[in-house]
């Protein structure tokens, strides 16, 4: 077992005796659903984090798509205004020639 493992085991345990205790003195506590209360009241923090995470690293990865695409946007807008800037340059030289021979 892992010391985390271990760690949560023993909050459990301690929220189960706390949970016992109270019951012991107040006979109005309604233990039905007495240990999912526990292990929701234990692991609920530690689970919201998890989720934070992974809605976090889902955050990461759709920005790093945005930015990829807006990358390959740029790349795709320069290479054709090269091919432009490039074939009027050809288009250029062509008339330069065609004024020379005259």
């Amino acid at each position: 077992m892992t010391s985390e493992a271990g760690q949560i085991l023993e909050k459990l345990k301690e929220k189960k005796a706390e949970y016992e205790a109270i019951a012991s003195t107040d006979s109005s506590v309604n233990l039905e659903n007495f240990d999912n209360r526990i292990i929701t009241e234990v692991l609920g923090p530690e689970r919201k984090y998890e989720e934070l995470q992974q809605q976090l690293r889902a955050d990461a990865a759709a920005r790093e798509a945005a930015t990829t695409a807006r990358e390959v946007a740029t790349a795709v807008m320069v290479a054709e205004q090269s091919r432009k800037y490039d074939e009027l340059k050809l288009q250029l030289q062509h008339m330069m020639k065609m004024f020379q021979q005259s």
